[in-house]
């Protein structure tokens, strides 16, 4: 927790909290329970005592705006090759010693948040750019869940869809407020055992296996797995055998699920970059235990990232990393060899925006 500074002018009623019997006010937003006195943040940084309320000091604030190709998301399966208007705050629920954005995850400077931007505008401007999508991600959306969904809401307003990049690590009513809220998710699931988490993260396994579940089978929310291979940590046949089989079984085989490689970074920096070997073969036990779109991120390998009907096995979606280079679905999302419908969400024809990267500043008031 963090007594740094509040400014009342950038607050916003927070929802998910309660007073205690000893006069603290506790946030029931994530399984962190922060129990807070008069000023003080909790953990996230963003969320904080302002008298007798809780507030999110980052409603309509930014740490930038930039368009990307949805599949750096990663997303597979849902609006391929189309563009994405995305965004992050600052501060982060969870510690991962290993995090690749803490620059903005860990910040605790206000002033990183270059951007101000109403709901509004950002759905104006993600329309007029063509994005078929706004993500909320570079740091965990569940901690500025009422913006990002006042920002969900002004989207659909406008026809654009919104999409949660995500540590899923929250208590069950946000939960259920924030993902009837949201189009698409791709949720960390950082490793299987609860002594990664513990130790790497600072958090816990089973809320995050609580909300993959929730997402899956309880909204319509279309959903997508990413988990970061660290040499020597999460990486072992054994704990990979048995993440693999539990969404097989828990989720379902038709749930993608992307291997990325880590570099070193922030408090992890003693270990070594991920090799390519190691996401074949995660990619290779996934696949054998029944998981049928398995992807590997931040290498280009161009295997994997096929995308296969599982109907006949041909090749529906050919990329070279954020490239689309082959596309044989009709307008239904269904193979053109065989007819068997693809899980996801498409649209009548794949986007062309390719591997760009364009940064927007769109500051309103």
């Amino acid at each position: 927790m963090s007594d740094a500074p509040i400014e009342a002018g950038d607050t916003h009623p927070a929802r998910w909290w309660h007073p205690l019997d000893d006069g603290r006010l506790q946030c029931d937003l994530c399984p962190r329970d922060c129990r807070l006195h008069d000023g003080q943040r909790g953990l996230c940084f963003v969320r904080a005592r302002q008298g007798d309320a809780m507030v999110l000091t980052t409603w309509g604030r930014s740490s930038g705006f930039c368009i990307d190709p949805i599949e750096k998301k990663p997303l597979a399966h849902f609006l391929p090759g189309s563009p994405v208007l995305s965004f992050g705050t600052a501060g982060c629920n969870l510690a991962c010693r290993f995090c690749q954005n803490w620059d903005i995850s860990k910040s605790r400077e206000t002033d990183r948040l270059l951007d101000r931007a109403s709901p509004a505008r950002i759905a104006e401007v993600a329309r007029a750019a063509s994005c078929a999508s706004v993500a909320f991600t570079y740091n965990d959306p569940v901690i500025f869940a009422e913006y990002a969904m006042d920002v969900a809401d002004a989207c659909h307003e406008a026809g654009v869809k919104a999409v949660a990049v995500t540590a899923g690590y929250m208590h069950e009513a946000p939960r259920r407020a924030f993902y009837a809220k949201m189009d698409a998710a791709n949720v960390d699931l950082k490793a299987f055992t609860e002594d990664f988490y513990v130790r790497q993260t600072g958090a816990h396994l089973a809320p995050v296996l609580d909300t993959l579940r929730y997402v899956r089978h309880e909204t319509d929310c279309w959903l997508e797995i990413t988990t970061l291979l660290i040499p020597g940590l999460n990486d072992s046949d054994a704990e990979l055998d048995a993440m693999t089989r539990w969404i097989a079984t828990e989720l379902g085989t038709e749930v993608p699920l992307h291997f990325s490689a880590f570099h070193p970074d922030w408090k992890l920096r003693e270990v070594p970059a991920t090799p390519a070997a190691t996401l074949t073969r995660a990619r290779g036990i996934a696949l054998a235990n029944g998981l049928r779109h398995v992807y590997t991120g931040n290498v280009r390998d161009l295997e994997g990232g096929v995308t296969r009907c599982t109907g006949c096995a041909a090749p529906v979606i050919e990329r070279d990393r954020y490239t689309i280079l082959r596309y044989a679905l009709d307008e239904t999302g269904a193979c053109r060899h065989c007819g068997t419908a693809l899980a996801g969400r498409f649209a009548k024809a794949a986007g062309t925006f390719g591997a760009r990267r364009i940064p927007v500043r769109l500051a309103s008031a």
